[in-house]
């Protein structure tokens, strides 16, 4: 059996008209066209149009310039319709859809964007607790880990922006939301490298056709049951079967014990093989941003842990230096750069910023973060001086704000599980 298979290396990241910002790492973005075909070309239980990976229905067009440079130009589909497989959208769950204008009256859908589906999605924030979902957990985590850091500001900064408002014991309520603010951090951070090494590695696209009247007319509709991602298994919380409704789908005689292909079906996973390292999450930029943010969370945990005034009393002033605030800059740069390579992983260039995704907005936003409590340790190297300290509890109070937005967002997107996006 060839294991290049087990990452999706011959359905996405080894098929054509695959995007990336950048050649070092694996693609990170597919359209895929949904052919304008007969309702019978929907299996039941499945999620896709049989031939919709495999055989896709294109107007293809060439210029004498594509072919001086060997490209090929990706036409319409027929239908106006495209799946869209995102590398942030599989680790979290999400089946995007593309339609052109033309298409959108016709296919009966509203775009994500439409001031309706807004206000569905905050209805969900308010309604949904699906704890069972990995990217939903992350998301309130870093959201709880925000606003307990907001409360440090307030112990922390607020005294000295205003003096009155100083009580005995402030500063004991600073170190210890401190800790708590960095330990859920820590969890979310685990929690956030756990839901990058179980994205879903079949073809789970989450749209089907349901009826065609002409070839420029397709009805399109989501279809819940036939989702492979683990995220909507409610009995199989970290571990067990990827996802109960598969049960339901065997039972149709829809998919067998292996798969289509005899691969074993997927399970969660607590740490991946050094072979699906080497193979493939060392070029993921999810994984990678994962990672350097468990890799910052830690070392940031540190300094949370000895802030409690009964640990930072005993340490001179060269140990402070050391274990607090150095170990803030560099757990606050792992912030950063986590951040920067999600914003960088939902681009279509390096240097393009991505403002239609909400995924961009949410590194945007933990980007802003990680530099206010990255700069809070580097100032806190001049702490002797009032204007200096105040500088730097400010700029973790800024920063705490930054992530709670960003969490928010990533709270909303996690509950968007088929986001719809028109196009020309």
């Amino acid at each position: 059996m060839d294991r290049t298979r087990d990452h999706l290396t011959e359905t996405h990241y080894g098929a054509p008209h695959v995007h990336g910002p950048l050649k070092l790492f694996n693609p990170t973005k597919r359209h895929i066209p949904l052919p304008a075909s007969k309702p019978d070309d929907t299996s039941p239980g499945s999620s896709t149009p049989q031939d919709t990976s495999t055989k896709p229905s294109l107007h293809t067009s060439s210029t004498s310039r594509d072919n001086r440079k060997g490209r090929h130009a990706l036409g319409v589909a027929e239908s106006g319709i495209y799946h869209v497989w995102r590398s942030r959208d599989n680790r979290k769950g999400r089946h995007a859809i593309v339609l052109t204008d033309g298409a959108i009256t016709s296919a009966g859908v509203r775009p994500t964007s439409h001031p309706a589906e807004i206000s569905k999605g905050i209805l969900r924030m308010l309604i949904r607790c699906p704890i069972w979902d990995i990217s939903y957990d992350v998301a309130m985590l870093f959201t709880i880990g925000s606003v307990v850091w907001c409360i440090n500001g307030f112990f922390a900064w607020y005294p000295l922006y205003r003096p009155s408002t100083l009580f005995s014991g402030e500063d004991v309520g600073a170190g210890w939301t401190a800790m708590i603010g960095a330990t859920i951090f820590e969890v979310g951070a685990v929690m956030g490298v756990l839901e990058a090494v179980n994205e879903n590695r079949t073809d789970c696209f989450g749209w089907a056709l349901e009826k065609a009247v002409t070839e420029e007319e397709a009805r399109i509709v989501a279809r819940h049951n036939g989702c492979q991602h683990h995220h909507g298994s409610r009995r199989t919380f970290l571990g067990g079967r990827l996802n109960e409704r598969l049960d339901r789908v065997e039972a149709d005689g829809v998919v067998d014990e292996k798969g289509g292909d005899g691969r074993q079906k997927r399970r969660f996973t607590w740490c991946p093989t050094w072979y699906e390292l080497r193979t493939h999450y060392f070029r993921e930029l999810g994984f990678l941003a994962a990672f350097i943010q468990l890799l910052g969370a830690t070392i940031f945990w540190v300094p949370g842990i000895v802030g409690i005034p009964q640990i930072l009393e005993r340490l001179s002033g060269a140990e402070t230096t050391g274990v607090y605030w150095l170990l803030q800059v560099v757990g606050g740069s792992g912030f950063i750069i986590s951040s920067a390579m999600l914003m960088l992983e939902v681009q279509s260039k390096w240097w393009k910023p991505n403002l239609k995704s909400l995924g961009w907005h949410i590194g945007f936003w933990n980007w802003i973060g990680g530099i206010g409590f990255t700069l809070c340790g580097a100032l806190g190297f001049g702490a002797s001086d009032p204007s200096v300290n105040y500088a730097a509890t400010l700029a973790t109070f800024i920063g705490s704000w930054a992530f709670l937005l960003g969490s928010i967002i990533q709270w909303y997107e996690s509950l968007d599980k088929y986001p719809v996006v028109v196009e020309k």
